[in-house]
């Protein structure tokens, strides 16, 4: 059964994505929550495909979920930028732009991507 918290952030992420389109020259990054881990992906919408993924659960992180959001965001900006992606759409997903969220989005600036 779907809680009513999830509803409302479908909901808000329906929203989001009817504005939100990532190409070529701009990529998507997408980010899904969950309660332990944390996810990242950046993807052409044009052609359906995923370019670069990170998430916490492939790495071996203690402490802080922010500071393994953080780390997710590191990594998925030097991926990109590997790959030569240097600005992408920021795709919150339905979140709210505050906590886990916004650690992985300082992280990925910080490696270089450009919002």
């Amino acid at each position: 059964m779907i809680s009513s918290k999830e509803r409302l952030r479908a909901k808000r992420h329906r929203r989001i994505r009817q504005r939100i389109f990532g190409s070529k020259l701009r990529p998507r990054l997408n980010v899904f929550r969950s309660s332990k881990h944390i996810y990242a992906q950046v993807i052409n919408d044009d052609s359906g495909a995923t370019l670069v993924s990170a998430s916490s659960l492939g790495l071996n992180l203690k402490g802080p979920k922010t500071e393994q959001a953080k780390e997710v965001g590191r990594l998925i900006g030097i991926r990109g930028k590997e790959k030569g992606i240097k600005e992408v759409v920021f795709d919150r997903g339905g979140y709210f732009y505050h906590g886990r969220v916004k650690a992985l989005a300082q992280g990925a600036r910080e490696a270089g991507l450009e919002f």
